[in-house]
């Protein structure tokens, strides 16, 4: 601690500096520098956490995954070092622990729970040695910045192998890349969907792992329910979907506003009334239940912590202005945006949109990934769609092409004189935006400008 005690203060001067100037700095600046300071500071304060620490990854849902742990684990009484603002690269864990010190050593927490990115996840692994791994699934995204689906894959299939005894695995079934990660695995629990009447009829344009890593012959499905995640098995090799021992079947979705579905586990069934919409965070709620059961949550406190989550930033957020409500729906590659776009198309009425698409660094530069996304689903029930972002005039030929017709698309790149438009145009008393990431944090900060939303910015820093 003697070591570490002044590279701690330098760090923390540095976030208060920052903030003082108005620059927010709390979630990923002190962490930089505390890095910088000692590249191991998050394996010396990790190893204080008395319970240990949590790891969730996914390129879609880990901050919701995440949100849904925390709220079963603040039910069942224990306390956490968790990176709730979102910032999930290094500097994000390091200031979240940063900020849990406490003078003589100790750490304000006894559990840390930390989303990672997926890029960084073998690195941020090694160092927090975490007794539990929920792994979610792995889709296509920023290909600029990530590459190949099948690079991450190998990354994680590296992680896999690399973890100490004891550690538990908790992998999606229904993803064949994240289910082969517990092959060989002795510690592993499997979750997935086992309800048939909600399956796709065919594979999406967009789905990703189509091929068996272990021979590359095709995959033969029984059921598809979210782009490449379902009932697989390999006709060449013999692979197959593991069963799962936490499961979702009975599922019913409503719209934009929740979902319910029968929670089966080793201990019985369950109802969970999930207050988020759509399959994909049924999903996102099965694997924080596996996790939670693996934790030793009962599994009455894991009904109960589901039931009482609230949406993450920007996942199904709803806020209210004057008449209006505000859902904002994150959208960031194909997978994604289709799980939305399916979730959307459940509502009754015909549907005003505010669609922002920026091409920052967080956001990957490459655009290309709308024209993967099936936008051609939205199209009939567009009644306005607003279109903003430094890439607008690209989001609305996209639209165009889909179907929308062109009097119902309107290009404003200012985020601000977009917005306004947006709800002086939705008559119905409801809009809908569907941002990329930054474009989700520009939109937050505007929103927090006009005193609509508590200024979440200042708690977040530039990780994804």
């Amino acid at each position: 601690m003697t070591m570490l005690a002044p590279k701690l203060a330098a760090a923390r001067a540095v976030g208060s500096l920052a903030r003082r100037a108005g620059r927010g700095g709390g979630t990923s600046l002190p962490g930089k520098v505390l890095m910088r300071l000692d590249p191991h500071a998050i394996s010396a304060l990790a190893q204080r956490l008395v319970r240990g620490s949590v790891v969730i990854s996914a390129t879609n849902g880990k901050t919701t995954t995440a949100a849904m742990t925390a709220s079963v684990l603040d039910l069942a009484g224990i306390s956490l070092v968790h990176n709730r603002a979102g910032a999930n690269m290094a500097g994000g864990i390091a200031s979240t622990l940063l900020s849990a010190a406490r003078p003589g050593g100790r750490i304000d927490g006894e559990l840390g729970l930390f989303e990672v990115d997926e890029f960084w996840l073998d690195r941020l692994t090694a160092e927090l040695q975490p007794r539990a791994l929920l792994l979610s699934n792995l889709f296509r995204d920023q290909l600029d910045r990530y590459g190949e689906l099948e690079t991450i894959a190998d990354r994680w299939a590296a992680v896999a192998t690399s973890l100490p005894a004891g550690t538990r695995l908790v992998l999606n079934a229904d993803d064949p890349l994240i289910a082969d990660l517990g092959r060989e695995a002795d510690s592993v629990t499997y979750f997935g969907v086992e309800d048939r009447s909600i399956a796709m009829p065919e594979m999406q344009h967009a789905s990703d792992s189509k091929h068996c890593r272990r021979c590359g012959h095709a995959y033969v499905y029984d059921a598809i329910y979210l782009g490449h995640l379902g009932s697989y098995r390999c006709p060449s090799c013999g692979r197959e979907r593991p069963a799962p021992t936490v499961a979702a079947d009975a599922i019913q979705l409503h719209g934009t506003t929740s979902s319910t579905f029968s929670l089966r586990t080793a201990a019985g069934t369950a109802t969970v009334k999930l207050p988020l919409p759509g399959l994909y965070n049924v999903y996102n709620a099965l694997g924080a239940a596996a996790l939670c059961l693996d934790l030793g949550v009962s599994p009455e406190l894991v009904v109960a912590g589901l039931e009482a989550v609230t949406a993450a930033f920007g996942r199904a957020e709803r806020i209210q202005i004057g008449d209006i409500e505000l859902s904002i729906l994150l959208v960031k590659n194909p997978a994604g945006a289709n799980e939305i776009l399916r979730t959307l198309v459940l509502e009754q009425a015909e549907l005003d949109l505010l669609g922002v698409l920026n091409d920052r660094t967080a956001d990957g530069k490459d655009i290309s990934w709308v024209w993967d996304a099936d936008f051609e689903l939205l199209a009939p029930r567009v009644r306005r769609l607003t279109c903003s972002g430094t890439r607008a005039a690209e989001l609305a030929l996209r639209m165009k092409y889909a179907g929308v017709p062109a009097d119902r698309l309107v290009v404003i790149g200012t985020l601000e004189q977009a917005l306004d438009a947006a709800l002086s145009a939705a008559p119905d008393g409801r809009l809908f935006a569907l941002p990329t990431y930054t474009a989700l944090l520009e939109l937050r900060e505007e929103l927090a400008r006009r005193g609509h939303v508590t200024r979440f910015w200042e708690r977040r820093g530039a990780d994804r």
